[in-house]
């Protein structure tokens, strides 16, 4: 009986180990993230041998009624883009994370980060905190002078 439960508990102990040694893989930001604010979904996908993200979901998709940015019932559109060719995209389908390459075990960088909110695009980080958080730090320039977002499964 003795021999069943060193044996047991071998087994559980090299189970837990394998998990807290295996770090955080280069693919375990695919998915679909919920921004900060809960109002869009962003699905994180492999784009040829970069990470990339676009919006797949919003709470509000068209505009509302009384709305001064676009026809109330019509799709939002990236009207805040600084090329005039590019206000016409809906916001829906619109990639906004681009060219993100593994750097360290549980970070992705050299990408940029696009928010459609202002239309301004920055320098980007994503940060794996675990299986279900994701920050997204957008900076001009160095890392420290910027913000981050917090985005969850």
């Amino acid at each position: 009986m003795r021999r069943y439960l060193a044996l047991g508990l071998i087994i559980l102990c090299t189970l837990i180990s394998s998990t807290i040694v295996h770090g955080a893989g280069a693919d375990d930001i695919l998915g679909v993230w919920n921004n900060q604010e809960k109002t869009a979904r962003i699905e994180v996908m492999k784009c040829g041998d970069v990470y990339c993200g676009k919006i797949v979901w919003l709470e509000e998709p068209n505009y509302p009624e009384g709305s001064t940015d676009g026809v109330p019932g019509t799709p939002k559109l990236d009207h805040k883009n600084p090329v005039p060719e590019k206000r016409k995209t809906p916001v829906m389908g619109l990639p906004i994370v681009n060219d993100m390459r593994p750097d360290g075990e549980k970070t992705w960088s050299g990408g940029t980060v696009y928010d459609p909110k202002n239309g301004k695009t920055y320098k980007g980080k994503l940060t794996l905190i675990d299986q279900n958080r994701l920050d997204l730090r957008g900076y001009i320039g160095i890392s420290l002078i910027g913000r981050t977002a917090h985005w969850t499964r």
